[in-house]
């Protein structure tokens, strides 16, 4: 039986029609055919039925058996990064130290004398050997441009000889709260900066432009829009870069969706809880609920907090990156002015002790004097949880943020940091599911590629993208592909409190919809990788098609 909105008999803005839509709604799983108007589904049923919605001015698109599924949401993103990512240098994909020094080589030929030249992406557990990069290795090719190029996660970075002279690092410098400089067996630095002692020689670095960070925005979205995602949720900002989207959305550079978390603990967090959330800025696109905070670094950096030493580096339990007394009243702060928490948490004691945190709040804050219940507070990554915590998420009511994508490109070190017992809760979508939670699910590029068929194949396959998947890595964790597509659509629009907007193609809900050029829900798992995105549409309005060849 066909769902129609009321005044079903006006003519559409757009009609998809030709393939196979999936609904992921309970009432029909599965239709043939989708009709819009305005912003707004007006209709999903049968070709035939659809019909009625065609007037003169009505686009009518034929997918020729293409496939129409909700519009992505990756739920947990950093769009400023991704963007600067194209503006800088990009280090993503490099599969060795030298032809990471080939490309800062072409970089610095092109850089003005003493200039600074920054960049991202490298992952050493990639190469052969798996070690970090040294300022050694970067004055060989870069003696005087100072360097910072940082590594995939964003919890590392390596420097030359020249950066750390402008920043004043030596042997006597001592690390900040939260960080760490690498040394080598003399005591000197190796270049080597973890988590919050990056912030040494980042603030040495000259900031860029307005007209930079603009297009670096710009080139963010765009991109988004043409991988199919409709909505970012964007893992913590500040209020300067709250008034960066406004005035990008006011001058209409904008057409995605954006779910802005604010940094804290801080001023800028402070202000959203006095002022209070922001919801459905732009009509929709634009909403500021959300505070971002952090428990500890990384797993490949070894920055990520573990309850039990590194099984490959016995003198370090990694790190604590933000001190617990500002942590604990914001929490109350926020829990009674109906504020949103997300709080980054990889090893398995950041997230026994963001749970502890989470329930102390609860406890200090009954639901009665709460603004918003559930407070749908989320934890970031979930990545490495002790197996008696895993119950806790339902328990709680927490939810599990999580980014297939990092569990493929950890397999290949985190066994080794981890050792055999502890790998059995690392990225354990499957376990944390059978409790009744709800996973959301994003790429946090730029530490991964950010591309929604990578997230939905590492989901439902569990592997790299080549078909690797190393012994003990747990194939039982994967999840089904309904499972997986919901993780991608209705799962992160619950965690932004939107579920009953989007998420899914029903009546009366926001026309997001993202049009694939193969079927996900049935091709072989390597052929989902090969999948692109033909259309996306936000809002009801094409925002991206694909250039059919002639």
């Amino acid at each position: 039986m066909p769902l129609t909105a009321p005044q079903a008999q006006s003519p559409a803005n757009l009609v998809i029609r030709g393939g196979r839509i999936y609904t992921v709604s309970d009432r029909m799983p599965t239709a043939e055919a989708v009709a819009v108007a305005g912003d707004t589904i007006a209709f999903v049923g049968s070709n035939a039925d659809v019909a009625k919605f065609v007037g003169p001015r009505t686009r009518v698109v034929d997918l020729q058996g293409g496939v129409v599924v909700p519009g992505f949401t990756d739920s947990h993103n950093h769009l400023l990064g991704v963007g600067e990512r194209e503006l800088t240098l990009n280090l993503e994909g490099t599969r060795s130290l030298n032809e990471l020094l080939a490309r800062l080589k072409t970089r610095i030929a092109a850089a003005k004398p003493g200039a600074w030249v920054t960049g991202r992406g490298w992952i050493e557990t990639h190469w052969t050997p798996r070690q970090f990069p040294t300022r050694a290795d970067l004055d060989r090719v870069s003696p005087g441009n100072p360097v910072f190029l940082g590594r995939a996660d964003g919890h590392a970075a390596v420097t030359n000889s020249a950066a750390l002279r402008l920043a004043g690092v030596t042997r006597e410098t001592k690390p900040p709260f939260g960080g760490d400089i690498l040394r080598d067996a003399s005591g000197e630095p190796t270049g080597m900066l973890i988590d919050n002692a990056q912030s040494l020689v980042e603030q040495r670095i000259p900031a860029p432009s307005s007209a930079e960070l603009d297009s670096a925005v710009v080139l963010g979205v765009e991109r988004s829009l043409r991988l199919g995602w409709t909505q970012l949720q964007d893992a913590g900002q500040t209020w300067t870069y709250v008034e960066r989207l406004r005035r990008l959305f006011r001058a209409g550079r904008i057409k995605l969706r954006i779910y802005q978390a604010i940094g804290g603990p801080g001023p800028d967090a402070d202000r959203l809880i006095a002022q209070g959330a922001s919801v459905g800025e732009f009509k929709g696109r634009l909403t500021i609920r959300t505070i971002k905070a952090y428990i500890d670094g990384a797993l490949g950096s070894r920055g990520a907090l573990l309850l039990a030493p590194y099984s490959d580096a016995p003198a370090t339990r990694g790190l604590l990156i933000t001190r617990l007394d500002a942590l604990r009243p914001m929490l109350k702060a926020a829990l009674r002015r109906g504020i949103q928490v997300e709080t980054h948490a990889i090893g398995d004691s950041a997230n026994r002790l963001l749970l502890n945190l989470y329930a102390e709040a609860f406890v200090a804050v009954p639901e009665s004097a709460r603004a918003v219940t559930p407070p749908r507070w989320r934890d970031e990554h979930t990545q490495v949880v002790s197996l008696s915590d895993i119950p806790r998420f339902a328990q709680l009511g927490v939810i599990p943020s999580m980014q297939p994508s990092h569990a493929i490109s950890d397999l290949f070190f985190a066994p080794s940091r981890l050792g055999p017992e502890r790998v059995r809760g690392a990225y354990a979508w499957r376990s944390l599911l059978r409790t009744g939670v709800r996973i959301p699910a994003g790429s946090d590029a730029p530490v991964e590629r950010g591309e929604p068929m990578i997230e939905f194949y590492a989901a439902v396959a569990r592997k790299d993208t080549s078909g690797f998947q190393g012994p003990d890595w747990h194939p039982e964790e994967a999840v089904s592909r309904p499972e997986a597509l919901q993780m991608l659509t209705l799962w992160p629009a619950y965690a932004a409190f939107e579920e009953r907007r989007r998420g899914s193609i029903e009546v009366g809900k926001w026309a997001d919809l993202t049009v694939l050029s193969a079927d996900i829900m049935r091709v072989p798992e390597r052929e989902i990788l090969k999948t692109r995105c033909v259309m996306t549409v936000v809002a009801g309005e094409v925002v991206y098609e694909e250039k059919r060849k002639k």
